[in-house]
């Protein structure tokens, strides 16, 4: 019999060989043809006389990748249209497939082995798991997870019961709550797998195992007297475990995040009973997280969504992919440093300018230093960081940029400044070079004004730092053509940063949201709200960090600079804020934010924790509230929340951003917005149009105009709409 995805090969001795190689993909994943293929192979093992055993291999670089989101968000789209009862039911048994195939494999009678090649997460993984032995090639980029709760949901092939019984609790706890990955030393010593090998000998050692049989086709917990190393939850040291992992969950997640809470039921309940029982309450706790919209809009918006960007899904019609081979960054500071650093890190010859050679000299070192950590951590080969480095040219010679396909501008917030370098720079461009400003707050028409060629002037918006942050803005000037978005698309994906569209505006799309969220926190402060409560607030809401927390790590002093620079090109426009005076006053007392340890927190230098400043009840306009008129928690998150969503709708309302799939990636990936709302337009469509407009409006009534919501808001409540019923994207594991 053949297989679509699998290759059956039987040799002399009755071990058949399954190599997993789906036809047309990149990387082997779970689909539901991929299931059924499982299941026959898996009763041919146990039916057929003439097969002693089998080892599963990849025919691809990496062993399997996972389950099929994109099914998974057709079982979500699928679920709408049913009634909850008849959703349960048949997003149960979608569920429990997975669970009885590889429960079908490890209880065949017949020794199976996995020999892992390469990279096997999640379903990928669980695959593994279900093996009677697995051998794990000794190679950096052999991994081993199960990061199903980083996009909210949880393991749903056995991964919650099988690893914490090979591994312990407290080890397998790190891979399931936090996706953390196992290299082969690590899974080894855990008691992940039985054996690590060269990658050109996993097979032979893994039909050696299969010979040998020593489990007697069975699994640990199949066996008589079987024990959960390091005890179940009712183990004195098991349950020392569960006891202080609970609090440790609230602490990181806030509550915010079902997956988390559901793997650790599923752990604890399921290590009470058999293995049959326990993948049934596996898979009635993914049903469950199934059916919560955390579920629905992260696995929207951090994987459908964010694939289809990262694979140029904004490229304009009629426009064509095209290789970027070399660039120029000028400006070698910190943000061009990093820059310069991706970029040859992807591969692209690199041209860095600064004004003098040792400050491009220093921003090349920048780079050197990165790829020497890369080195230390396992990560590169000395010869493979020395070829990197080698790709970036410090120099002050502007006449090197002859050739380049494309210039990342990364100087000073200031538009004169950044006129210069535009007409100094094209003095030597080609005509197909694009010219690329990384200005976060001036509008790129402004600016394009400078230059001969605005049709191939654009906005190239990266986030601090560089080397961490996923996001890049593009933004389209009055004269930008489709030519210099497809160029600046080719850039990006190259340099493998997630690219969103968005027009011309001061501030353009995630600076505008973000400065809502500090802003908010600013507002409060001036109100007499306590610091601590309002950076506890921000984070029980799901943001990363507090609104004043995240001032400092973008600098003070940048945004007195953005704040004056603002001032001048608005004129008689400009209106001022309740973070002006604040603004204004930690910059002339000399407190720039953690560059110079001093902000809104202090930073010691022993490196102690950060703290917040002593002073700041200065800044309440009518004095610190008493501790018995301070808010509560859930109107400082609605603060917080409804400020940036109103703000994002804003830029829809206004066609800044066009496609509801960038609001909400570029929200989660740009500054951190509350990931398990699945981004601020999510956000408004759980809550729903109408109920948003009715919270927000008595908002305004207390806060005043930041909560003012769009006419397009409003006519979506009336309508009873959605953004992505609206705007499109529905489909999309809605």
């Amino acid at each position: 019999m053949s297989y679509k995805n699998f290759k059956f090969e039987l040799d002399a001795d009755g071990i058949a060989l399954i190599t997993f190689d789906s036809p047309g993909k990149s990387m082997n994943v779970l689909s539901a043809d991929v299931m059924d293929e499982i299941g026959q192979i898996t009763e041919k093992i146990a039916t057929d006389d003439a097969v002693k055993g089998a080892v599963l291999t990849s025919g691809k670089d990496a062993f399997c990748a996972g389950a099929d989101l994109s099914e998974l968000g057709g079982a979500f789209g699928a679920a709408r249209d049913m009634s909850p009862d008849e959703a349960k039911k048949a997003l149960f048994e979608a569920c429990f497939r997975l669970n009885r195939t590889l429960r079908a494999l490890e209880t065949c009678g017949k020794p199976v082995a996995a020999a892992i090649n390469g990279l096997a997460l999640g379903g990928g993984f669980e695959i593994a798991l279900a093996c009677h032995y697995r051998v794990m090639a000794d190679d950096p980029k052999c991994k081993l997870g199960l990061p199903e709760a980083l996009v909210g949901v949880l393991p749903g092939g056995g991964g919650t019961q099988r690893l914490p019984r090979l591994m312990g609790v407290m080890n397998a706890a790190p891979v399931m709550l936090q996706g953390k990955q196992l290299d082969a030393a690590t899974a080894l010593a855990q008691g992940a797998v039985h054996a690590v090998a060269p990658k050109a000998e996993i097979v032979s050692k893994a039909m050696a195992l299969v010979k040998e049989n020593a489990a007697g086709s069975k699994q640990p917990w199949d066996q008589d007297k079987f024990k959960i190393p390091g005890g179940g939850p009712y183990h004195p040291a098991g349950g020392q475990v569960f006891g202080a992992a609970s609090p440790m969950l609230r602490k990181e997640t806030w509550g915010n995040y079902p997956a988390q809470r559901y793997i650790l039921s599923c752990v604890y309940e399921g290590l009470q009973v058999p293995m049959d029982a326990a993948i049934r309450i596996e898979s009635r706790y993914f049903t469950k997280l199934m059916m919560r919209p955390e579920s629905r809009n992260m696995i929207r918006s951090l994987f459908l969504s964010k694939q289809a960007l990262d694979k140029g899904g904004r490229r304009p019609a009629g426009e064509k992919a095209a290789e970027i081979k070399k660039i120029a960054v000028i400006g070698a500071g910190f943000m061009g440093a990093g820059v310069a650093t991706v970029s040859a890190q992807a591969g692209i010859e690199v041209v860095l300018i600064d004004r003098d050679q040792e400050s491009a000299d220093k921003g090349r070192q920048h780079a050197l230093d990165h790829f020497a950590k890369g080195v230390k951590r396992g990560k590169l080969t000395e010869d493979k960081a020395k070829a990197l480095g080698g790709l970036i040219t410090a120099t002050t010679d502007y006449a090197k940029l002859k050739d380049v396909d494309l210039v990342v501008e990364a100087v000073f917030e200031n538009s004169d400044l950044k006129h210069e370098i535009t007409k100094k720079a094209e003095e030597h461009l080609g005509d197909k070079a694009v010219f690329g400003s990384n200005t976060s707050t001036i509008p790129i028409t402004s600016l394009a004004k400078a230059s001969k060629q605005p049709e191939n002037f654009i906005g190239i918006h990266f986030f601090s730092p560089v080397e961490k942050m996923m996001l890049v803005e593009l933004i389209i000037g009055e004269k930008t053509s489709d030519y210099a978005i497809s160029r600046a698309l080719d850039f990006t994906i190259r340099i493998k940063k997630t690219p969103i569209v968005v027009a011309d505006t001061r501030g353009f799309y995630a600076n505008r949201c973000v400065m809502r969220y500090i802003e908010q926190g600013m507002a409060m402060l001036s109100e007499g709200w306590l610091p601590a409560l309002i950076e506890n607030g921000a984070k029980m809401a799901g943001m990363p960090v507090g609104p004043l927390s995240l001032q400092d790590e973008v600098a003070i002093d940048l945004g007195y600079k953005v704040l004056q620079q603002t001032r001048k090109d608005l004129g008689d426009a400009f209106k001022p804020g309740p973070t002006d005076a604040i603004i204004t006053g930690m910059f002339e007392a000399g407190r720039y934010g953690r560059k110079n340890r001093k902000g809104f927190y202090v930073y010691p230098e022993d490196g102690s924790p950060k703290y917040l400043w002593d002073q700041l009840g200065q800044f309440a306009v009518e004095g610190v509230l008493p501790e018995d008129k301070q808010p509560t928690v859930a109107e400082i998150k609605d603060r917080i929340l409804y400020a940036q969503a109103i703000e994002a709708a804003r830029t829809m309302a206004e066609g800044i951003v066009q496609d509801p799939r960038e609001a909400d990636v570029g929200s989660i990936l740009g500054w951190g917005f509350a990931p398990y709302t699945g981004g601020v337009l999510s956000f408004i469509d759980t809550v729903g149009a109408a109920a948003f407009v009715k919270r927000a409006d008595e908002l305004k009534g207390k806060y005043g105009d930041p909560f003012a919501v769009p006419d397009l808001l409003r006519d979506m409540a009336k309508k009873g709409e959605t953004f992505y019923g609206r705007f499109g994207g529905e489909k999309q594991a809605a």
